[in-house]
């Protein structure tokens, strides 16, 4: 996934408002970019590094730049974009990188589904074997040589897994992948310390045939594709 025009760069200041950053730019001067993160982007935030932000031509927006890259001050990157996560997942998909979900001849994104008022992220389909509903998660989280999700409590993930284990349990495939946005992390676990429900739905999820998938991005100036796939640890 090529970013056209190139991401510009600048030096993080702050982060606020949740959906709020000031970052500085090369001759000093100082731009409110904004930030496409509901959570708690927890371990993603190093004030005076380097931040990618890519810039939108509608005219409509407030603000016209968006934070796209964190740069860590070990030399890793961070995708702190969450919507780029279900775009990488379908070119994943479609170009054969996410080999788990090969062989559907259809896909659609924000399908209606389940009995929780959700839609999920990608529907595989091809008429001859069992629909395939995939919910995207973005992984951004490296705490002691390790990926964690989530980064903060959330109920609205503890919702989908419930809705994913209904689907598996009406005979379709049900399928659970982590996005991981962070070149830093190559295997994935769920965060018990920060949301212990969510691991324990996690783990029965798994018992109950939902399929656990982590995939890394490979994160650039100029571009991000799926890179390979990731180690799940439900231990």
């Amino acid at each position: 996934m090529e970013f056209n025009p190139s991401l510009q760069q600048g030096k993080l200041i702050k982060r606020y408002k949740r959906f709020l950053t000031d970052i500085e730019l090369a001759d000093g001067s100082v731009i409110t970019i904004h930030c496409p993160n509901t959570g708690s982007m927890k371990n993603c935030l190093f004030p005076g590094e380097t931040v990618w932000f890519s810039t939108s031509d509608n005219p409509k927006r407030k603000y016209p730049h968006t934070f796209e890259i964190m740069t860590t001050p070990t030399g890793d990157m961070i995708g702190v974009n969450t919507g780029r996560a279900n775009d990488l997942a379908e070119e994943g998909i479609r170009s054969g990188a996410i080999t788990e979900l090969q062989g559907y001849r259809n896909l659609k994104r924000e399908v209606k589904y389940g009995d929780e008022n959700s839609r999920i992220d990608l529907f595989l389909s091809d008429g001859e074997q069992a629909n395939c509903y995939v919910e995207v998660k973005s992984c951004t989280l490296l705490e002691n040589n390790c990926g964690y999700f989530p980064d903060a409590v959330t109920s609205r993930g503890q919702k989908h897994l419930r809705e994913l284990i209904l689907m598996k349990q009406q005979g379709y495939r049900a399928v659970l992948l982590f996005l991981v946005q962070h070149t830093g992390i190559t295997k994935v676990a769920p965060a018990d310390h920060i949301d212990p429900e969510y691991g324990q739905l996690l783990r029965e999820a798994a018992k109950k045939g939902v399929e656990i998938l982590a995939y890394q991005a490979k994160l650039a100036r100029h571009s991000v594709d799926i890179l390979t796939s990731c180690v799940i640890d439900l231990k």
